[in-house]
């Protein structure tokens, strides 16, 4: 049986950035099926289509080839053979992400692609509904989280780095209206499972955060990274 891993939480709480490292130290693939959301969001946008058309949207995201490429340990999301893995981090991008990501007939079939993916190999997974959803019965379950002001501040400074000057208080708004639309949306909303363990990292690091997974993943499967 292959290791499967998921990490669920809000917007801005480092899942990506600790589940590359994590997969680095396990050396397992990880999928980061935001950004798949996100590519498709890219298409959404180019097509002119309104995120808010279920129909509209489900109707491209059946158009929509949305591709994933690991090249030296990194994932390249793409849409058919064009790379769009630097164009879709964007306020406009991730937004329409979280609209798109509402409709039943986008997530159904975005799921029936990573659990093809996570039956084949080793496969860390993360996003919003990973463990609620997607790998219910995956053995390790983590919902990373950190208060608001800290994910909006980490953030911040990510998007001050990319040259994006908005404001921090206009990064706290936006992240909070996520937060109220990803737990409030109709179909999977973010919610910690059950038998997830959650992992508050407000006063962690990356790397305490990595090691705190690395134990778990040990615990349950018996492998030393």
């Amino acid at each position: 049986m292959p290791m499967n891993i998921a990490i669920d939480g809000p917007v801005g709480a480092g899942k990506s950035s600790i589940a590359d490292g994590v997969a680095r130290r396990l050396n397992i693939l990880h999928l980061d099926t935001g950004a798949m959301y996100r590519a498709l969001a890219l298409y959404v946008l180019r097509s002119g289509t309104d995120p808010d058309d279920e129909a509209a949207v489900v109707a491209c995201c059946q158009k929509a080839d949305v591709r994933v490429r690991y090249v030296d340990g990194a994932q390249h999301t793409l849409l058919g053979e064009e790379d769009v893995s630097g164009l879709i981090r964007t306020g406009e991008v991730s937004a329409a992400a979280s609209a798109v990501s509402r409709w039943p007939g986008v997530r159904s079939e975005m799921v029936r692609m990573q659990r093809e993916i996570a039956r084949q190999a080793d496969t860390l997974l993360d996003g919003r509904d990973i463990g609620t959803a997607v790998l219910t019965d995956a053995p390790v379950k983590i919902y990373l989280t950190a208060t608001p002001e800290e994910r909006a501040r980490r953030r911040y400074l990510e998007q001050v780095k990319k040259g994006d000057m908005t404001p921090y208080e206009q990064v706290l708004r936006e992240l909070n209206a996520r937060d109220q639309q990803d737990m409030n949306r109709a179909v999977t909303p973010l919610r910690q499972a059950e038998d997830a363990v959650r992992i508050d990292s407000t006063n962690m690091t990356p790397d305490e955060v990595v090691e705190t997974i690395i134990r778990m993943v040990e615990d349950v499967y018996g492998r030393k990274s």
